[in-house]
This record gives C-alpha cells, sequence and structure tokens, in this order.
C-alpha cells in the first residue's frame, strides 16, 4: 500500500458575496464552528450594491479543508458567490491601532518603521501615543513583531479585506 504524503497547511482568503440580511454572518460562522474549522481572521461590510455584502475570512488547512470549506460554503442559500483570492492576484489591506509609550527612543524606532511601512501617529499625549497602520497582511505581521520589541502598551487589530486584482465579467 503506497503512503502519499499529507498536502502542507495552507493559509488561504476567501471573499464569499452574501446576501445582506441578518443573521447571515452567523450562518457563515456556524458553518466553521460545526465543522471545526478555523477562521483566522474576518472583516464584513456592504458592497456597492446595498442588498450584498462581502465576508473577507482567513482560514488554514490541507487542500482538503480548504476545498470542503469552499464546497460547505456554496451550500449556504445566502451565499452568492465564493472565491479563493488566493489563487489569483489580489490587493490586501489590515488595520492596526496601537498605543506606544511617548519616550524618545520609542519615537526615533516609530520614525524609522514609519520609512518602511504605512502608519502614522493619530493621538500624540504626554506618556501615551497612538499609531494607525494600514498594511497588506505579510507587512503588518512584520509591523506588529517590530513594534511588539518597542513595548505595546495596547493594541487592536482588522482582519484583512482583500479584493481580487481582475475585472468584474
Amino acid at each position: 500500500m503506497a503512503q502519499h504524503d499529507p498536502t502542507p497547511i495552507q493559509e488561504r482568503i476567501l471573499s464569499v458575496l452574501v446576501e445582506n440580511r441578518s443573521g447571515v454572518l452567523s450562518h457563515v460562522v456556524g458553518l466553521f464552528s460545526a465543522r471545526g474549522f478555523n477562521i483566522d481572521s474576518l472583516a464584513v461590510g456592504e458592497t456597492e450594491d446595498a442588498t450584498i455584502s462581502r465576508i473577507t475570512l482567513v482560514s488554514h488547512g490541507d487542500a482538503r479543508t480548504i476545498e470542503q470549506i469552499k464546497k460547505q460554503l456554496n451550500k449556504l442559500i445566502d451565499v452568492i458567490k465564493v472565491q479563493d483570492l488566493t489563487e489569483e492576484e489580489f490587493i490586501d489591506r489590515e488595520l492596526m491601532l496601537v498605543k506606544l509609550r511617548n519616550q524618545p527612543a520609542v519615537r526615533k524606532s516609530v520614525d524609522e518603521l514609519a520609512r518602511q511601512f504605512s502608519l502614522s501617529i493619530v493621538d500624540d499625549g504626554p506618556k501615551i501615543f497612538t499609531l494607525v497602520c494600514t498594511e497588506t497582511r505579510e507587512n503588518r505581521k512584520k509591523l506588529f513583531e517590530a513594534l511588539r520589541q518597542l513595548g505595546i502598551v495596547e493594541i487592536a487589530q482588522t482582519g484583512a479585506v482583500a479584493l481580487s486584482k481582475k475585472t468584474k465579467d
């Protein structure tokens, strides 16, 4: 009997267009919960059509798990379209608000980081200052690690939002 190596665990970004009605998000999250799938990040918002919302979710799993997630999502009545953005070119962003101690060494480090990343100071108090950062998922992770070294006082992060680079059909 031949043995096959399991497929590697992959991170996937899915864009799910759904009917903009109450309870739809609950159904989507319930699907993940009932099957033991994990959601790494989740963002929901109305689209250019007020009757449709876009759920951007990030999950991970082997190829079989990811395929199962997409099939199960497509079975939900309120789901219009499931798009695996990881399989094509896409643009993504995440938002972070970060409080840091207002110390000269920390400010100097933040000034250096601002040359590499999309961040700016949005509140400047005598003891604490707050940054806003809008970056790709990959860059947000790198920036988070750099800021952690500076001593994050408090942080709030959104999930990813993403759009395909393809034009609509």
